[in-house]
């Protein structure tokens, strides 16, 4: 029987260059930026890639920026955490002052 070829997708295009590791990782990025994501507004899965870093959701029409191979990047919701603690602190009953402390020596 003969032996077939494995099947490499859009990373075939390279060949034997750049190594199995390497074009391991471009198919997996290639293949998340091209999927189709859940949009930010109406929540369908319709948001596509239009340039680097601009989605557009193909149902409500929200054009917006995000990363280039995904329109949510995890760096940006890392820095979206501290954002909610000041909120709930702000939240919160603030304490009643201290009394001011007096310099030595004043009546």
């Amino acid at each position: 029987m003969a032996r077939r070829t494995k099947k490499v997708s859009s990373v075939g295009r390279f060949g034997p260059r750049y190594g199995v590791k390497i074009r391991r990782r471009i198919l997996e990025v290639e293949t998340v930026r091209k999927a189709a994501h859940p949009c930010p507004r109406c929540q369908a899965i319709n948001v596509r890639r239009v340039g680097s870093g601009i989605w557009r959701c193909r149902k409500c029409g929200l054009t917006f920026a995000g990363g280039a191979y995904r329109p949510i990047v995890t760096t940006s919701v890392k820095r979206e955490v501290p954002i909610a603690a000041v909120v709930a602190e702000a939240e919160k009953p603030e304490k009643p002052a201290k009394a001011e402390k007096k310099p030595l020596g004043a009546p």
